[in-house]
Parts: C-alpha cells; structure tokens; sequence
C-alpha cells in the first residue's frame, strides 16, 4: 500500500474522531482507536494543527495538556455567531463568581452554606449557575429539609481551562480539607466539634 495514502487514511480518520466527539479527546485514547504508538500518533495531530493554521482553515486543532479538540478558528467568531444567531456569552458577575468560587472550593455543599458565607441570599445566583451548567445538583445532605447538595462540573473546567480541581489554586486561609461540618439547616457550624 502506498504510504502516502495509509498516511491520508491515518489523518482522515483522527479527523473524524476528534469531529465526531465535540469534546477534548485524550491522545491515549485515539492511539487505542488507531492501534498505534503515542509518538506517530501526536505527529499526525501536529501535522493536522499545522495544517489548519496554515491553510487558514474554518477551524483549529487545539492541544490541552495530553488531549487534543477541533474548535472553530477564532477569526471567524463573528460570522459563526451570525450564522447561529449566537450572542456574545454574557460575562460572569462578580455574585456569580463568588459563588462559583464557594462551590468550587467547598463542593459538595449547599445553598445555604454559600448565602451564610456571603450573607446574602445566592437562590438566584445558584440558579443562573444551574443554568450555564457550570455547577450541578449532586445529592441532598442527610439532614432535616435534605437540602441540596452542589458541586462543579465539567463545563466549569472547561470554562477556567482546569484540568482537575487540584489544578484550582490555594486560596489563603481557608481549609479545604471536607472538615466542614454543617448544622440541620445545612449552615456551617463554627466549631467543628460541637454536637
């Protein structure tokens, strides 16, 4: 077989997988696809980007630490929007990402843990949050009115280019370590050994 044309086959087919998925694709995971080694495999994958930067393609190969996802190239934003009728994503508001930033840090918790942090009702907030995907419900605590439990998802991850939670930084002062312990209104009692 000629190996320019295995080598088309190899590109076209990665293609696809990275088209087909929408999402980041970890480079282990097109080498099992491909049933080939890691070095040809992120070849090809650079031989792509190149491509698509060069030839100044609609779209770009973009690399996110051992993965790889087919994003539309930014000088184009504008006419992708008009062509989907896509308004500009609002920003966060600062109430947004104090409370994305309480959740991020504490999660699994609840609403009224991050309103008694903030000492402002958050119901909106939480919501808009809901609603953006960036947090999700995870569960109900074990306590009277079994409030609801919150945490990150992975669209926040996405949307702070984090690769985990361990990637947040260290906030000073503040323990993270779960020792938390939450009364029957799911508020933070102040001493972790009180009954």
């Amino acid at each position: 077989m000629d190996t320019t044309l295995e080598m088309k086959e190899i590109e076209a087919a990665i293609e696809g997988i990275l088209f087909a998925s929408g999402e980041p694709v970890a480079v282990d995971r097109i080498c099992l696809a491909m049933d080939m080694d890691k070095p040809t495999v992120e070849l090809v994958l650079q031989k792509l980007a190149d491509y698509y930067s060069y030839e100044r393609r609609g779209m770009r190969l973009v690399r996110m630490e051992d993965s790889y996802q087919l994003c539309s190239a930014p000088e184009y934003a504008d006419y992708i929007r008009k062509a989907f009728e896509i308004r500009k994503p609002a920003k966060l508001s600062q109430p947004a990402l104090e409370v994305l930033t309480i959740i991020a840090y504490y999660q699994p918790t609840t609403r009224a843990y991050v309103d008694q942090i903030r000492g402002v009702d958050s119901s909106y907030t939480v919501g808009l949050l809901l609603d953006r995907h960036l947090i999700e419900e995870c569960g109900r605590l074990q306590v009277p009115g079994r409030p609801r439990l919150y945490r990150t998802t992975q669209t926040f991850l996405r949307a702070f280019h984090l690769n985990s939670l361990d990637d947040l930084p260290e906030m000073p002062g503040i323990e993270t370590d779960g020792q938390m312990r939450l009364g029957e209104d799911g508020t933070v009692l102040d001493d972790i050994s009180a009954e």
